[in-house]
């Protein structure tokens, strides 16, 4: 999916809404532990429920690589469920040199079909580019994330201002506002705005909207551009919204109230 696309689909929706697809086999209804791929069974009833909602859903690979060739099954049926007209991202956090990240890319764009992955940045220029050579592919760089571990490093002072902005500025340039994107986390609001001062064109993808605690308002107020460009994850707070055979009621009841919220904003 190009810009030009995605950027439509959010203005026809008025909704910017993202939904996590962290699907722990623990926190799923127990009445679907006797499916033959519970996991999917689990994701398709979301998918059913939110379609018309959302414009992304992220998948994180840690909960299906967990478990082994079926949980990249359930995956892989997942991937090719979701409508393809609805952005996909592989939330893998890949980033290797040379021919390994070119391999990682190929996974997640080829082999998964995916629309986007996340990348981290820390090995530098030959560890993102490979990502961006996929016509219509995005890679989605980490920036400044919402948890309390970014002040380890991402926060550190330099000669240029904190660490985290010399990655995005130095990064930025590697790619273009066409195939790269940042995560910027919902807990870190207080620096959102300074973040789209450096790449004003840029989206970003913004978890810790939700259970963590970011507040929606205050992340599109200081983030939002001319095409909008933001992609606001919601996972937990809208998939496990409920635990019983409604499961799937209760998830759409939850991606209604950030849709309808979202819509105001677009309205402004």
């Amino acid at each position: 999916m190009n810009r030009q696309e995605l950027v439509r689909l959010i203005r026809e929706r008025k909704s910017y809404l993202c939904i996590g697809l962290d699907t722990d086999m623990h926190k799923i209804p127990k009445h679907l532990l006797s499916y033959p791929d519970p996991i999917f069974a689990f994701n398709k009833a979301i998918i059913d429920a939110t379609k018309d909602l959302c414009v992304a859903y992220k998948i994180n690979t840690a909960f299906y690589e967990c478990q082994g060739i079926r949980g990249w099954e359930s995956l892989q049926r997942t991937v090719d469920y979701i409508p393809e007209d609805i952005f996909t991202i592989a939330d893998a956090k890949r980033g290797d040199i040379g021919n390994t990240s070119t391999y990682y890319a190929k996974t997640f764009f080829e082999t998964y079909g995916f629309d986007s992955v996340t990348v981290a940045p820390y090995m530098g220029r030959d560890s993102v580019e490979p990502f961006l050579a996929f016509s219509q592919k995005w890679a989605i760089v980490l920036g400044l994330t919402s948890n309390a571990g970014a002040q380890d490093f991402q926060m550190l002072r330099t000669d240029d201002g904190y660490l985290y902005e010399k990655v995005l500025k130095t990064t930025a340039a590697w790619g273009s506002p066409e195939n790269m994107m940042f995560v910027i986390g919902a807990t870190q609001a207080d620096s959102v705005a300074a973040i789209r001062k450096l790449v004003p064109d840029h989206f970003f993808l913004v978890p810790g909207v939700g259970a963590q605690g970011g507040s929606l308002k205050e992340i599109t107020m200081k983030g939002r551009n001319k095409d909008v460009g933001l992609l606001v994850n919601a996972s937990r707070a809208v998939i496990y919204a409920g635990n019983d055979e409604n499961f799937a009621d209760d998830a759409r009841r939850a991606a209604l109230q950030y849709q309808q919220e979202m819509a105001g904003y677009l309205g402004e």
